[in-house]
């Protein structure tokens, strides 16, 4: 992991939730996780670490993470063993 993509777990982890945290760097810290990106239809795009699988929406048009998706996205992590 690189310094950006541990600085973007450390943001998620942050309380209270940031709503500033950039789409695309989810989704890169999720690959160097070892987790699988993949995109559904509309904005729909699936996470898969491990075991586990979640299903978030993409936000659009603008490019950061709402605070819900943010936390639903901790949450997700913190069930596949992910820690900051």
């Amino acid at each position: 992991m690189n310094a950006t993509q541990r600085r973007t777990l450390q943001q998620i982890f942050e309380r209270p939730t940031r709503a500033d945290v950039r789409w695309s760097r989810i989704e890169g810290l999720l690959r160097a996780l070892g987790g699988e990106v993949t995109e559904g239809r509309g904005s729909r795009v699936r996470f898969r670490l491990g075991d586990r699988v979640a299903t978030f929406h993409g936000p659009h048009p603008k490019r950061v993470t709402g605070k819900a998706t943010l936390e639903d996205v901790r949450r997700f992590l913190e069930n596949a063993g992910v820690q900051p």
